[in-house]
C-alpha cells in the first residue's frame, strides 16, 4: 500500500475508473433508511438477538415503516448486536462494525462497484459468521485495495474461482437467505481494506474497541462507493 486510507476516494478518483451501484437501486434517500444497532437504539433491548426470525422481522418493520428498499449503516457503530454470538466473544469482546451494512432483500443481486479480481472466496459458516464471502482485489495506479462481499448466497460461490475478473457493474452475486448466509436477517456487509493482513476469505468486519483505532485505519468508512 502507498496510499493513507483517508485518501482512497481520492485515488479511485484519480484513477477515473467506471464505479457502478452495489445493488440494483441507488442506496439514496428515497431507496433508504438509517438502521441503528447500537446499545443506544431502546428497541433492540425488546428482542431476542439469537432469534433470527424475530431480528429480521423488526429490520423489515423498520425498513417498510419509512417506505424504504432498504436499511443501511453501521460504519464505525458500536453495537449491542454481537451479543447474539459467541463468535464475537473472548477475554474482551468485539462490537466496533468495520463495514456498511445493507438489509434488503435476500436473492437481490449484488454488483461490484469497482472493476477488479477475485483475491479469495470462503463459505464462512457458524452462527453469526459471514456465510459465503468474496473478496476482490482493486488495482489502481495509486495503490491496492481490496472489497468484501459478505453474507452472500451460497449458489454466488459457485464456479468462482481465485483470480477471475469482474468489471464495474458486473453481477458479483446475491444476498443470501438465513440460515446459509451466517444466520442474519438477510443483507449485505460492504467492508474496504487497504491490507489483507495475510488473511484470505475471511477478513475481522467487527473489532475489540481496544483495536478499533487500527482497524479503523486498514478499513477506511466505504460510504463514497455507495452513492457514486
Amino acid at each position: 500500500m502507498n496510499f493513507s486510507p483517508s485518501g482512497l476516494p481520492q485515488l479511485v478518483r484519480a484513477a477515473g475508473v467506471p464505479v457502478s451501484d452495489l445493488l440494483p437501486f441507488r442506496l439514496d434517500k428515497r431507496n433508504a433508511v438509517a438502521l441503528d444497532l447500537s446499545a443506544q437504539n431502546p428497541q433492540l433491548l425488546q428482542i431476542d438477538l439469537k432469534d433470527t426470525a424475530a431480528l429480521d422481522a423488526y429490520v423489515r418493520a423498520h425498513t417498510r415503516a419509512a417506505g424504504a428498499r432498504a436499511a443501511v449503516g453501521g460504519y464505525d457503530e458500536d453495537r449491542v448486536l454481537y451479543r447474539r454470538s459467541e463468535h464475537f466473544g473472548g477475554a474482551e469482546p468485539r462490537t466496533v462494525h468495520l463495514g456498511v451494512d445493507v438489509w434488503t432483500e435476500a436473492g437481490t443481486p449484488v454488483f461490484a462497484p469497482l472493476g477488479g479480481h477475485v483475491h479469495s472466496f470462503r463459505d464462512n459458516v457458524g452462527f453469526g459468521d459471514y456465510g459465503p464471502t468474496i473478496i476482490l482485489e482493486h488495482r489502481l495506479p495509486g495503490g491496492t485495495f481490496y472489497s468484501l462481499y459478505g453474507h452472500l448466497s451460497r449458489a454466488s460461490l459457485d464456479g468462482l474461482r481465485v483470480g477471475q475478473s469482474f468489471r464495474s457493474g458486473q453481477r458479483l452475486g446475491t444476498i443470501g437467505p438465513y440460515p446459509e448466509n451466517g444466520d442474519w436477517p438477510p443483507h449485505l456487509h460492504f467492508q474496504l481494506m487497504t491490507d489483507m493482513l495475510g488473511r484470505a476469505g475471511d477478513f475481522p468486519g467487527v473489532a475489540a474497541p481496544s483495536q478499533r483505532d487500527y482497524y479503523l485505519a486498514v478499513c477506511p468508512d466505504p460510504a463514497f462507493l455507495l452513492l457514486p
